[in-house]
């Protein structure tokens, strides 16, 4: 089993090697010092943070500049069409072969976003003078292509760290692009000190912040709420518990609110450009309206998508069906009732909880007008990221040797 667990990180680091290795490599026919420069005149605001989630590719202009993301766009698109679609929510019951359908639809759809993003780049590179060497239909279509196939190979690489290595393909693929970009944003700051613009009380209390925020992101990400509940069979009355964690929804709400303003921000330009420059204006970093709408949308994001993955009523007749209940509580509609009251309190915490993990971060980076962008998104990614690793190697390491894991 110590050989298979050191086979599955040996693939993990290969494939990490490669996506590495990838947002080295530039995008042909621009001009890498023109966007260089561009970057760094950005880099505090949102361009700062989707290129952390990039690994940098995004500061490189490289063929992974479109990272992962149209991948968890469409995945949030598909959860989101759950909803209203009965014949997706048949799909997700049925198994293996539904799993299957719906990560058919998933890859065509993060194509399509993919063909999307990336011909709006081109154009938008286009529009910068003396950064592309031969504007014209075949920069964008080779821009199109390069772009696209990137993406489409990091979710095929994610796949593999999933099936054949250790942990979520996807969550180490964020991981890494993060983590890689860290040593950047420290020199930033230490650099910034020296030169007086940050004072040494600043970097103190930016120290002893992140610290403790690490400190509350892995304390609730591990927390759990347990429920003392009992089994009844034949032989009589067993104790179980029901383990509910305490932030149920994990990162979706940050990335749902994220996708929702970005995408009113996109409708208001399209049929509004004059209230869409007001909205923009209005919602920028740093802006009042901008921290309580976002902390708004989180909340939320965080109530419907907890109401979307944790159904009281199904999860009252499974227990049901098994013969479980709670002390006190009927089974069926009551148990039901009694869920979605713990299942609510907890909903408020974990809301809570996000809400503040982004807005303190956000608020350093407006106040300090640092030049890189620290997110509390990213912070949730590396720690829930270790997280997962510790309990897959702990996985690995109980089982008995001649036991084969599934």
């Amino acid at each position: 089993m110590i050989l298979e667990l050191i086979r599955r990180i040996c693939v993990t680091l290969g494939v990490l090697l490669v996506y590495r290795l990838g947002t080295y490599i530039p995008l042909p026919g621009i001009d890498p010092s023109a966007w260089d420069q561009i970057f760094r005149s950005q880099a505090g605001g949102i361009l700062g943070m989707v290129s952390m989630f990039s690994g940098g590719a995004i500061h490189r202009m490289a063929i992974f500049a479109l990272g992962i993301i149209p991948y968890l766009s469409a995945a949030i698109l598909l959860q989101l069409l759950t909803i209203a679609s009965a014949k997706l929510r048949g799909l997700r019951r049925k198994g293996e072969y539904g799993r299957r359908i719906v990560d058919a639809y998933t890859y065509a759809l993060t194509i399509l976003l993919a063909v999307f993003q990336s011909l709006g780049i081109a154009v938008g590179l286009e529009g910068v003078s003396n950064l592309v060497a031969d504007p014209g239909w075949f920069f964008r279509i080779s821009t199109v292509l390069t772009l696209t196939g990137g993406t489409m190979l990091l979710v095929w690489l994610s796949g593999q760290i999933t099936a054949r290595g250790i942990g979520n393909g996807v969550t180490l693929i964020l991981f890494a692009g993060i983590v890689t970009e860290v040593p950047a944003a420290i020199a930033g700051i230490l650099e910034l000190g020296r030169q007086g613009v940050l004072s040494n009380g600043l970097l103190l209390a930016l120290l002893v912040t992140t610290v403790a925020l690490t400190a509350l992101v892995v304390v609730v990400e591990r927390a759990r709420r347990r429920l003392p509940g009992v089994f009844q069979k034949p032989q009589g009355a067993q104790p179980w518990e029901l383990s509910v964690k305490l932030n149920n929804a994990g990162l979706m709400p940050t990335i749902l609110a994220s996708w929702i303003l970005s995408l009113t921000m996109l409708i208001a330009y399209a049929f509004a450009p004059d209230w869409g420059s007001w909205f923009v204006s209005q919602f920028r970093d740093g802006r009042t309206l901008f921290f309580i709408v976002y902390a708004g949308l989180i909340v939320g994001c965080t109530f419907f998508y907890t109401a979307f993955v944790f159904d009281p009523d199904e999860g009252a007749e499974t227990l049901k069906r098994h013969g479980a209940s709670f002390p006190g509580v009927p089974p069926g509609e009551l148990t039901a009732e009694y869920i979605d009251w713990v299942a609510t309190r907890i909903t408020v915490i974990g809301a809570a909880y996000l809400a503040l993990v982004w807005l303190i971060p956000a608020a350093i980076t407006s106040s300090m007008v640092v030049p890189f962008y620290f997110a509390g998104t990213s912070l949730l990614v590396v720690v829930c990221a270790i997280i997962d690793l510790e309990d897959h190697i702990r996985g690995f390491a109980s089982v008995k040797p001649g036991v084969r894991r599934p």
